[in-house]
């Protein structure tokens, strides 16, 4: 029986040893993905606060905006962008995400619709029967503009037609590689507070609503691009967090497999010696 046991306790002492490899492997890379991923959201991070602020300084100091990105048009339905992983492993990450997504989506279902961005958001709103207005999949570890202009692209052609009134983005704020939040943030239409000075001084070139559209697509293209690389920097950090929380646990596990181990054989071979005692004593 103490045989028995101990071949059970060697072939799970080998998987879980297995398991702790793959899981230390993925961490690993994980890390080295996550340095890269900072290393791009630092730099956009300037560019989008730069834009930003020009953005904002230009709004605030125009007076009769004449601009459809400005104003809510007149569909009801709001289109929500969300934006989960290409793949699993990465802990609460995407449970997070799909979950804030659902909770303002059911506020007003008739008059929601869905853009998802991700394969695991793709398979969970396929499989709930959520009707999606587009589903992209295969975006990079290091999101490029190529996918955040796609993403553009097909929103503001969605709001140019009226087909909706409103575009938020849920997606994953970065804040530190053990802290990060789910956010839903408005897209369009652009929210700006009333003009505090006059710029009728200020000539415009070709003109005040061409530059104004054009500022503001170039700051909802930043936008966009800013949000996909705070959701992969987040993706990276969970995994590495939840891959180095499975690596502690199979290092846990493995001691406490080892000692029992140890404990049955050492039991068995007492047994050993008090029979072989046992039968030295009945031979004399």
């Amino acid at each position: 029986m103490a045989g028995a046991g101990l071949i059970a306790i060697r072939r799970r002492i080998k998987s879980v040893t297995n398991t702790r490899k793959i899981t230390k492997a993925m961490g690993l890379v994980a890390t080295a993905k996550l340095r890269k991923a900072r290393e791009a959201l630092a730099l956009n991070e300037k560019y989008f606060n730069s834009i930003d602020s020009v953005k904002d300084k230009f709004l605030n100091n125009v007076e009769n905006m004449d601009s459809i990105f400005a104003f809510k048009n007149h569909s009801s339905k709001k289109l929500f962008i969300v934006l989960t992983s290409e793949s699993g492993l990465c802990g609460s990450f995407n449970a997070s995400v799909i979950s804030t997504a659902i909770s303002v989506i059911k506020k007003d279902p008739e008059n929601s619709m869905v853009m998802v961005v991700g394969e695991k958001g793709r398979i969970y709103f396929n499989k709930t029967n959520y009707e999606t207005v587009a589903e992209y999949v295969g975006v990079p570890d290091l999101p490029t503009t190529k996918e955040a202009k796609t993403i553009y692209n097909h929103g503001i052609d969605l709001f140019r037609k009226g087909e909706v009134g409103e575009i938020d983005i849920v997606y994953t704020k970065f804040i530190s590689p053990v802290k990060q939040t789910v956010v839903v943030e408005q897209v369009l239409p652009i929210t700006f507070s009333e003009a505090d000075e006059n710029t009728d001084n200020i000539i415009f070139e070709p003109s005040k609503k061409e530059a104004m559209d054009s500022i503001i697509e170039r700051y909802l293209k930043a936008k966009i691009f800013n949000c996909l690389i705070h959701s992969k920097v987040s993706e990276h950090g969970t995994r590495m967090s939840a891959m180095d929380g499975a690596t502690k646990n199979a290092n846990e596990l493995l001691d406490k497999l080892k000692l029992k181990y140890n404990r049955i054989r050492q039991s068995a071979i007492t047994q050993e010696i008090s029979e072989i005692v046992g039968g030295a004593e009945a031979q004399r």
